[in-house]
């Protein structure tokens, strides 16, 4: 078994790791678990690590703890590095292949699971969602999502507070990619009438500058202050 991280790093990208990890030490079918370093690069370069060493206390510390234990990388693998990737796993006999990470880590499973299959070698592939974007179809919601739009909310009841004392204007932009789940748990943070965010403008739905424009002037003109979350 080869298990891997990818993309940015989440609150729980570590949990997602040892709970695999941990499953696999319990089946005698498989024999190594590998962790390749800074994802697919570490494929590349087949810098792998023995993960079945680890005891399990090592590992339930490493769950707690944030970042990717392993490293991490930004790289989206050409259909070349595909195939070279491919053909490291059959060197070193994967035939379970774990890799954590948000669209672009889907589609080099994807991609790896195809070359597989066109070499008729036994490989298993799956791709454990972590995307703090929580834009991936098929599931309930990402495990990156929930840490991210806790710190969102946490975030901007701070902020509220001090537009609350100085007053103005505040816009807060939020990243999430096409997707606004994130921006829109910015309104968690609100836990009176007057709390802000007290305008929330998503990227699912079309923006008008002119409207967005009136609708700051009717909230200043009521509470003398506007604070803004848009994706």
């Amino acid at each position: 078994m080869l298990i891997a991280q990818s993309g940015g790093p989440t609150m729980v990208i570590n949990q997602s790791l040892v709970g695999a990890i941990i499953e696999a030490k319990q089946h005698k079918s498989i024999k190594h678990i590998y962790g390749s370093l800074h994802g697919i690069q570490g494929i590349l370069d087949e810098n792998f690590i023995n993960l079945r060493k680890e005891t399990n206390t090592t590992l339930e510390a490493v769950a707690q703890t944030p970042s990717s234990a392993l490293g991490t990388v930004r790289k989206k693998p050409t259909a070349d590095d595909c195939i070279s990737i491919f053909n490291v796993l059959h060197k070193h006999d994967i035939r379970f292949f774990f890799y954590i990470g948000g669209n672009d880590s889907a589609e080099t499973v994807h991609i790896i699971n195809e070359e597989a299959k066109k070499a008729k070698y036994d490989l298993r592939c799956f791709h454990i969602p972590k995307t703090i974007d929580n834009d991936l179809c098929e599931n309930d919601h990402t495990p990156g999502f929930g840490s991210a739009a806790k710190f969102v909310a946490s975030a901007f009841m701070g902020d509220d507070l001090d537009n609350r004392a100085l007053g103005g204007v505040k816009i807060n932009i939020i990243m999430g990619r096409h997707a606004g789940f994130l921006t829109a748990a910015a309104a968690l943070a609100r836990t009176r009438p007057d709390d802000g965010p007290h305008l929330i403008y998503l990227p699912e739905k079309p923006f008008s500058m002119v409207k967005f424009a009136k609708d700051v002037k009717t909230v200043y003109a009521k509470l003398g202050r506007c604070v803004v979350a848009i994706s």
